[in-house]
């Protein structure tokens, strides 16, 4: 420091040293406003990035709670060889087996076999696909889920139909299916039951035709 002092103080044609604030006291250089300079660091640019990030993940969640809160009126049919069309209310966020339970509590009161039964004795078909209990209808949406037949799901809203609220969403592909395990353990030789297969998502409907459909 003493050199670079002493060297300053030559150069200026005075041999007294010039003291050590002045030294290092100099003019901040700032950017030059004609340089590209967006490739270096900048703590006030990345903060306001990250901020923006924060907010546009706050909006996306935001959207999704208000989807999974979407009401659907779904109907179905409870299955014991024949079809009996009952309705109920669910949203899009429930799963599979909040939605048997309140088919469960619909179907107690009017068939005897169903008396005794718990969720987990019951099994939800949809596009000839065995639903699991545990994936939700937005899952189910999400993931554009599909079987042989086409989409498992299409959720519109109603129209043209009196006493429905205008934000009320149904399911207008055809109707699922509510059926005990025990009946489709006794029937899965038989027809509809021998059509049905273990939903899976890692399976790839789109790539099949009709006609190998009826091939396999």
């Amino acid at each position: 420091k003493q050199w670079y002092q002493r060297r300053v103080a030559i150069t200026a044609g005075d041999d007294e040293e010039i003291p050590e604030e002045k030294i290092l006291k100099r003019k901040k250089i700032g950017k030059n406003p004609h340089v590209n300079t967006s490739f270096l660091p900048d703590k006030d640019r990345e903060a306001l990035e990250l901020q923006e990030i924060e907010n546009l993940k706050k909006e996306w969640l935001e959207k999704q709670t208000e989807i999974k809160n979407q009401k659907v009126e779904l109907t179905f049919n409870y299955w014991d060889g024949s079809g009996h069309r009952h309705k109920v209310l669910v949203t899009k966020g429930n799963t599979i087996e909040q939605f048997l339970t309140k088919a469960l509590e619909e179907l107690t009161s009017q068939y005897p076999d169903v008396r005794c039964a718990s969720v987990d004795m019951l099994m939800f078909i949809k596009a000839d696909l065995i639903i699991p209990h545990h994936l939700t209808f937005y899952q189910f949406e999400q993931m554009k889920a599909r079987g042989e037949k086409g989409p498992v799901f299409r959720f519109v809203h109603h129209k043209d139909e009196e006493n429905k609220a205008p934000d009320l969403l149904k399911d207008d592909l055809q109707y699922g299916k509510v059926t005990l395990r025990s009946w489709y353990e006794r029937n899965k030789h038989m027809f509809p039951a021998n059509q049905w297969k273990a939903f899976d998502p890692e399976v790839n409907w789109e790539k099949y035709t009709l006609e190998q459909t009826f091939k396999r």
